[in-house]
């Protein structure tokens, strides 16, 4: 299972975005991270789609987070930019070809839809374990306590 890239820019601004409580304009975000604005606001945009950020018109205009942190999972933001469809869908190979096992035999799927099933279930509890908070409390262990606190700054005043 691949998740696009525009997942990993979702979720460090969902991160990012834990460090302010006024908007943040869309090309400040890009310029943090170095990303084309454009790409950058298609994915800001399949967030807000999703309720997970809310977008504010004006001078002072920009995201923000519609919902605490630790309410936020990976899984939200993972569906809101890929979809909530399976990384597997069962095509019924099996009832193809000269050796074909008849329809009426398939009452149940076979066992590689089976274990993709089981494999996705996984893939989505473990994304729905872990929260924007629990990220941005790791950002803070990893990257030094106060790393959130002087992106806010910067996010605020362009100054770190």
């Amino acid at each position: 299972m691949r998740l696009s890239g525009g997942v990993e820019w979702a979720l460090h601004c969902c991160v990012v975005l834990t460090s302010v409580v006024e908007p943040v304009p869309a090309a400040r975000l890009a310029e943090l991270h170095d990303v084309s604005p454009t790409y950058l606001a298609k994915q800001l945009q399949a967030l807000a789609r999703a309720g997970l950020v809310h977008s504010v018109q004006g001078k002072s205009g920009g995201y923000v987070l519609t919902r605490s942190p630790s309410s936020i999972t990976l899984l939200d933001v993972v569906d809101a930019i890929d979809g909530p469809a399976p990384s597997f869908i069962c095509t019924e190979i099996r009832r193809r070809g000269p050796l074909a096992t008849p329809a009426e035999a398939c009452t149940e799927p076979c066992p590689i839809a089976r274990a993709m099933s089981t494999a996705e279930s996984a893939r989505r509890d473990a994304l729905r374990a872990v929260t924007i908070a629990d990220l941005a409390v790791q950002v803070d262990i990893s990257s030094g306590e106060g790393t959130l606190d002087g992106v806010g700054t910067w996010l605020r005043t362009g100054n770190a």
